[in-house]
């Protein structure tokens, strides 16, 4: 590893606990209004379940993507309490911090996320 990444991490573990939070009430959210759906769509005609169906898919991939950013948010406070946090995790070399603001929860450079694409 070179020299210390120029990033506040305490600021960071901020924003990254933030965001955990957030996406914990959203998650909890979205499957108490998932619940509510499949009760009402008992109760629908064929063009409103169809309906009812679409918004389930869209609400699925909705809900994966939050958990999948929730697992990234948790793998940079785990590389946070590690004293790993704003280091690529392929080529240990320092995050860029502008990348880093952009996207707390970025494990790898840019560099090596052109790579990994």
């Amino acid at each position: 590893m070179a020299g210390k990444p120029k990033i506040d991490v305490a600021a960071m573990k901020r924003v990254l606990d933030a965001r955990h939070q957030e996406l914990e009430g959203m998650i909890a959210t979205g499957d108490a209004q998932r619940t509510e759906a499949d009760l009402e769509q008992q109760r629908e005609g064929r063009l409103a379940r169809m309906d009812a169906m679409q918004r389930l898919a869209v609400d699925q991939e909705t809900a994966r993507r939050r958990t999948n950013e929730l697992s990234r948010i948790h793998a940079a406070l785990e590389r946070v309490e590690n004293n790993e946090y704003g280091w690529c995790t392929a080529c240990d070399e320092p995050i860029a911090p502008k990348r880093l603001e952009n996207d707390p929860s970025a494990a790898l450079c840019i560099a090596c996320a052109r790579k990994a694409d």
